[in-house]
């Protein structure tokens, strides 16, 4: 027979990365944990873990294992949340993963109003660019920028007309100059974004049904959006960002809005995650909350739409 609590324990320790610390977490000792692990190992026939004296790693098994028993936990605790207060109802914990920049200093702030609307819901935050690896991160639901590359997953719309905008501080336009049109870009200092294992050194724009793409180039490139929006406010060169990225620097003069008679790329922003089962009611209820808040940054969209 499997237990409810060996499976708790065996998902506590595959996202701990640690026996000892899923012991921890659970308020249980070593031994007791790793009793439990060996009991559900010799129920299903399998090795879920590759042990060593450093390091403990699932396997393939316990990998797809893992996918189910996330999946079972949810369900168990909808229902359980179901029972206590009905649907309408928001509580329990909410594993999000933000980007970095619009996470960072967009939405957190949004999180605590969030919270006050509903006290009994507990929030785990992971800031991340990077969309790989939903379907294996201790996360419910993940807000990104654009369709995911994996058709599998879950894709809820939260500002689709969102673009990118080019932008640049005062400072850097009053030593570099101006930009008139895209393809005037060649000759500025261009803050690039890495996404994935390429360099997004591509822009484009529409204006009028005309499409113009400039291979751009910059002496600074990075993986985190945040860092590339603190190059620019620190008039490091041009980015281009997402407009609700950007909104109140926009707002507030801190960066100036480029070639605005073109339109940027699409970003859209929605929340993505593995299995339409985790559409409970506290992820109802977010992307509603953050549709509300998207669309109240008119400023942004204003700076990115001509």
């Amino acid at each position: 027979m499997i237990y409810l609590r060996d499976i708790e324990i065996f998902v506590a320790t595959a996202e701990a990365g640690s026996l000892s610390e899923a012991a921890r977490q659970l308020d249980l000792t070593p031994a007791a944990a790793s009793a439990s692990l060996k009991r559900l190992e010799r129920e299903l026939h399998v090795a879920l873990f590759v042990r060593s004296t450093r390091s403990l790693r699932l396997t393939q098994e316990g990998e797809v294992y893992l996918q189910h028993c996330r999946q079972g936990l949810h369900a168990f605790a909808e229902g359980r949340s179901l029972l206590a207060g009905g649907d309408a109802t928001v509580r329990g914990t909410l594993q999000i993963s933000l980007p970095s920049d619009l996470g960072r200093n967009v939405v957190l702030p949004w999180l605590d109003d969030f919270q006050t609307r509903h006290p009994q819901l507990q929030i785990r935050v992971q800031l991340s660019d990077r969309i790989a690896g939903v379907f294996r991160q201790p996360i419910d639901i993940a807000l990104r920028y654009g369709l995911p590359p994996d058709s599998n997953l879950v894709v809820l719309p939260v500002a689709p007309a969102n673009r990118r905008v080019l932008c640049a501080a005062p400072a850097y336009l009053a030593r570099a100059g101006t930009p008139k049109t895209p393809t005037a870009l060649i000759g500025h200092n261009c803050l690039c974004f890495l996404l994935g294992d390429s360099v997004h050194d591509r822009w484009r724009f529409t204006r009028g049904g005309r499409d113009e793409a400039v291979r751009v180039r910059g002496d600074r490139v990075a993986d985190d959006g945040d860092a590339v929006r603190r190059w620019a406010l620190a008039g490091r060169g041009i980015a281009y960002k997402s407009a609700l990225d950007v909104a109140d620097d926009l707002r507030a003069g801190r960066l100036i809005a480029l070639c605005t008679d073109w339109q940027g790329e699409p970003a859209p922003l929605n929340l993505v995650c593995a299995d339409r089962r985790q559409i409970n009611p506290a992820v109802r209820e977010l992307r509603a909350f953050l549709a509300e808040r998207c669309a109240a940054l008119p400023a942004a969209l204003a700076g990115a739409l001509p």
